[in-house]
């Protein structure tokens, strides 16, 4: 007696096969078709225990096939496949009530764990938003890399729920991005999305933008001023960069999480909270508690659901997706259209991107606004790329020093540039040219000292001879993020 049976709605016979020899001893029948009519037929007549649909078939979108089978029959887990493997694709998928979304190629061991859990699992997914429009495509992460797809499903499960999510990874990589994702796609997404970076506020006035002031609560503080909790009520709290939060703000964000209230500075009376937090970090968190710099109590109240964002060296193939994005982002702003060739594009693939996304992003808007070719060949994004390395043996920069592979810095800024003017041919570059070249050398130029003090920036400042209130408004200017006290 057969104990149920599966459905399947795609051309890959594999599939079919594996769930056979998996299943079909322990009582299951496997049944099989190409199209979505048969499938629908199938489900209508009262088949069927568990649907596994591909997203494409020839007569009609797996996707929208979904809620039709969720109405007839709501308790019914569907497990949707696709090889359109794209951010929305995983989020339509579990906003129409899929079970599980599996990217396509996927592990055929992977599929038989997620039929058995699905089949022995009586409380499914539900959805409850409104289902995105057709055709409606708007990605906020790009990528379709096997390190992505997994970034993908975790946030599709995420999308129905209010769980606190700690995003990790390097600068540039996109957190914030994701953050938004969660938001903008999630229950919440009628309330507000407000974002804070703990490393871009002095660390005495973080517990008064956390959660306001009261009028006289401090020197200055000539009306009431309310905080981001505040702020985000009903919606989402982004907490950027939370590994640089004071110990101070920790334990009242750690009673705030415990008890869902807070009070304002100088205020008294407590106010209740409703938002959902999700953190983010470029730093070991673990490291920090280690060091008695971060709560370990607070660090599991955040870490309820981890996610680490790789770096775009772990994701090269996904270049050429995010290369074209951002130069068709440049186009819609209404600079010229350009293109990379394919020996830019493997030119690309080779380079290391400490800056991560964020780091490409500059390089094609910069491709886009500095180079008149239609077509951005190879030899342009070497020179673009190539870094300057300065040897630690060389002389002071004064004194015409600071060698880079036979040359002095100097001499390679004006190799580069006079390859910047020659490229414009009879032309002139847009105006503006000062600004831009040096904050091109003034960005590394800042990293690389707040990189040798451990990011103390006093010492930062005495090394560029800057003074500290500068430092810190380029930090801000430039976007650079700083790690305290690791190498």
């Amino acid at each position: 007696m057969s104990r149920g049976t599966i459905l399947i709605a795609d051309d890959d016979g594999a599939i079919r096969t594996v769930l056979d020899q998996a299943l079909g001893r322990a009582g299951y029948e496997v049944r099989a078709t190409a199209n979505a009519a048969t499938l629908w037929r199938w489900i209508g007549d009262g088949q069927g225990d568990l649907v596994i649909t591909d997203v494409v078939m020839p007569d009609e979108n797996g996707l929208d096939l979904l809620p039709r089978i969720k109405k007839l029959r709501p308790d019914m887990p569907v497990i949707v496949m696709s090889a359109q493997s794209t951010i929305m694709t995983a989020i339509k998928a579990a906003e129409r009530g899929a079970h599980e979304y599996l990217p396509k190629p996927f592990d055929l061991k992977e599929l038989i764990n997620v039929v058995q859990r699905a089949l022995a699992d009586t409380q499914h997914v539900a959805g409850g938003s409104a289902p995105l429009a057709e055709g409606e495509e708007v990605l906020p992460v790009i990528g379709r890399s096997a390190a992505m797809q997994e970034i993908y499903r975790t946030l599709a499960r995420l999308m129905q729920t209010d769980l606190t999510v700690m995003i990790s990874g390097e600068s540039g990589t996109g957190k914030e991005l994701v953050a938004r994702a969660l938001h903008d796609y999630g229950k919440r997404r009628n309330g507000p999305f407000v974002a804070i970076n703990m490393a871009a506020i002095p660390r005495d006035l973080i517990e008064s933008e956390l959660f306001g002031h009261e009028k006289g609560a401090f020197t200055g503080a000539i009306t009431r001023n309310p905080g981001h909790f505040e702020l985000a009520e009903g919606g989402t709290l982004f907490l950027d960069e939370i590994g640089d939060m004071p110990a101070e703000a920790q334990t009242r964000l750690l009673r705030v999480l415990q008890q869902g209230e807070y009070s304002t500075v100088g205020g008294r009376t407590p106010i209740k909270t409703n938002v959902r937090i999700i953190a983010a970090t470029n730093q070991d968190l673990r490291q920090l508690i280690r060091q008695g710099l971060f709560r370990e109590d607070l660090y599991y109240r955040l870490n309820v659901v981890p996610m680490r964002l790789p770096p775009l060296r772990e994701r090269t193939e996904d270049l050429p997706d995010l290369a074209r994005h951002f130069l068709g982002r440049a186009e819609a702003s209404g600079l010229p259209a350009k293109r990379l060739s394919r020996d830019a594009l493997e030119c690309l693939r080779t380079h290391n991107w400490p800056g991560n996304v964020r780091e490409l992003e500059n390089l094609i808007q910069r491709l886009v606004a500095l180079y008149p070719e239609e077509v951005i060949e190879k030899a342009v994004i070497e020179a673009e790329i190539r870094p300057l390395s300065l040897t630690p043996d060389a002389a002071e920069l004064g004194n015409g020093g600071g060698q880079v592979g036979g040359d002095n810095i100097g001499a390679s800024v004006e190799q580069h540039l006079s390859r910047y003017f020659q490229a414009h041919g009879d032309s002139l570059p847009p105006v503006g040219l000062y600004d831009r070249v040096v904050r091109e050398v003034e960005r590394p130029l800042i990293q690389l000292c707040l990189s040798a003090t451990r990011g103390n920036q006093i010492r930062a400042a005495e090394l560029l001879g800057l003074n500290r209130n500068t430092l810190r408004k380029k930090i801000k200017e430039l976007d650079i993020q700083v790690v305290r006290g690791l190498n």
